[in-house]
């Protein structure tokens, strides 16, 4: 409970007009993490085991001629569907990590924490069983149907997950609960995967396991048909609901003296979160640690909770984010990648302690 109130009347401060920034200083740190963005985008297609200068990644994506027939290649085909990836999956688990956090003004909550992650994750394991492959690359040869399919299982799994934890929501009043409820349902929806996959050939078993690490690379030119516009449509959602979820900052009470519907607000943001968690999960794994760290780090950078604000600096950054993690999980001029996910653990970890140790400061600061 203690918790929750922290989260909320912080919030709640850091949400009123009075310490919002002025507008040029938004304006400026959403150019800064916009140039951010291009600048690790163009990094990301340039630096693999084979660098390309970034002039000729500009002739490349601009139509003319490198230096090098091949860099058109492995830029066309390989490099440029994995930077797209990269940046839709960023910007959909930042912002479906905002959303979550708002809806349950958990600081701590994210789509891999409260299980979302591991629902979609069930999603694709059912339908392994079902068509027999698994991961991006792997469902490159069942068709636009099979992609479909794939997108609509992982998110019917997490929005399963989220509406049950948001059901637990109502019951308990104490965040840390609420954690504790969420990693339950994500530990026992995994173990129902276990035992699906002990029904399942041996390199079924290792396709899927390569598939929890976590990759951008596996999505292709064909996928990013199902891929992109499902991202897409789940941000704008998300952008749409950047009032209502201002309203349910200070509380459902506050938000329905406002005039809001709480009901169908938690909906269509349950519907938000699962769409953007649930596609990115299905196309390129359970990736952890960037719903929770991204949206700390633009609040702190921002110094404001107006969604009409954080949802874009959050989708810029995310969408940074991922590239940046994604290069270095490359290691530049070497044949190894690892694996994304324990890179990104790395990276998110330090965020998450970070958060978890602040607050003891937060409640003694708003105390006095």
């Amino acid at each position: 409970m203690e918790t929750t109130q922290t989260y909320t009347s912080t919030t709640a401060v850091t949400s009123r007009p009075t310490s919002w920034p002025k507008l040029g200083t938004r304006r400026l740190a959403l150019l800064t993490l916009a140039v951010l963005l291009v600048s690790a985008f163009l990094l990301s297609i340039a630096t693999g085991s084979v660098n390309i200068p970034i002039g000729d990644v500009l002739k490349v994506l601009t139509g003319t001629e490198p230096a090098k027939a091949t860099w058109t290649v492995i830029i066309q085909d390989f490099r440029l569907p994995k930077a797209l990836a990269a940046v839709l999956a960023g910007a959909a688990l930042a912002v479906s990590g905002l959303q979550m956090q708002t809806l349950f003004r958990n600081p701590l909550a994210g789509p891999y924490v409260l299980g979302v992650s591991s629902g979609a994750s069930l999603g694709v394991a059912i339908v392994i069983l079902v068509i027999g492959t698994t991961g991006s690359v792997m469902l490159a040869g069942v068709g636009l149907f099979g992609d479909f399919g794939l997108a609509f299982a992982a998110c019917l799994g997490s929005a399963l997950v989220m509406g049950v934890v948001l059901l637990a929501a109502r019951r308990v009043e104490s965040s840390v609960t609420l954690l504790i409820l969420g990693l339950m349902f994500g530990y026992a929806v995994s173990s129902v995967v276990s035992l699906l996959l002990h029904f399942s050939l041996a390199e079924r078993i290792q396709a899927y396991v390569n598939w929890t690490f976590g990759s951008f690379g596996g999505v292709t030119w064909n996928q990013m048909k199902v891929f992109a516009p499902a991202v897409i449509a789940g941000l704008l959602l998300a952008w749409l609901l950047a009032k209502p979820l201002n309203a349910l900052l200070l509380g459902d009470a506050y938000a329905t003296s406002m005039g809001l519907n709480v009901r169908r607000a938690r909906v269509w943001v349950v519907l938000s979160t699962a769409l953007l968690a649930g596609t990115v999960t299905a196309f390129c794994g359970p990736i952890g640690f960037l719903g929770i760290a991204v949206p700390h780090l633009s609040r702190g950078l921002l110094n404001t909770s107006d969604h009409r604000v954080l949802i874009p600096a959050v989708g810029l950054l995310g969408a940074a984010t991922a590239l940046i993690v994604d290069l270095i999980a490359q290691v530049p001029g070497s044949q190894i990648v690892l694996p994304l996910n324990a890179v990104m653990a790395l990276v998110g970890a330090p965020v998450v302690i970070w958060v978890i140790l602040r607050q003891r400061s937060v409640r003694t600061s708003f105390a006095s």
